[in-house]
C-alpha cells in the first residue's frame, strides 16, 4: 500500500478532483497548506496597502492506495494540475505500513 500526498494549485482542484473520479478515486483527504518554494510568495492589495505574504497558499490531497494504482493516480494529477507554470506543486509517494478501519475493524487493503 501507498499514500500519495499532491501538493497543488487551488485553481485545479475541481479539474484533478474529477479527473481522480474518473479513474476511481472517490476519497481522499483534503487539506489547506502554506509554503514557500521557487514561486516565492504573493504580494496582496488591502486597502491600497500593498502585502507580501512570503507563503504560497496550496492545497493538499493525501491518498491511502494499493501498490497497482499509484502510478495512474499520479498520472491523472500531472495530466490534470499541470499549468506548466513554476508553482504547479510536488507529488510525494510514501510506503504504508497497516491500515486499520476503525468501525469494522478491517486491516490492510480491505481497509482501504
Amino acid at each position: 500500500m501507498k499514500k500519495i500526498e499532491a501538493i497543488i494549485r487551488s485553481s485545479r482542484f475541481e479539474k484533478i478532483k474529477d479527473a481522480l473520479a474518473g479513474i476511481g478515486v472517490n476519497f481522499f483527504t483534503l487539506s489547506d497548506v502554506k509554503g514557500f518554494g521557487l514561486q516565492r510568495g504573493t504580494k496582496m492589495v488591502y486597502r491600497g496597502s500593498v502585502y507580501d505574504s512570503n507563503y504560497i497558499a496550496r492545497l493538499q490531497l493525501d491518498i491511502v492506495t494499493t501498490d497497482d494504482k499509484v502510478e495512474d493516480i499520479i498520472k491523472t494529477i500531472i495530466s490534470s494540475g499541470r499549468t506548466g507554470e513554476v508553482g504547479d506543486g510536488k507529488i510525494l509517494v510514501y510506503d504504508v505500513a497497516s491500515v486499520t478501519r476503525i468501525r469494522t475493524g478491517e486491516v490492510g487493503e480491505s481497509a482501504i
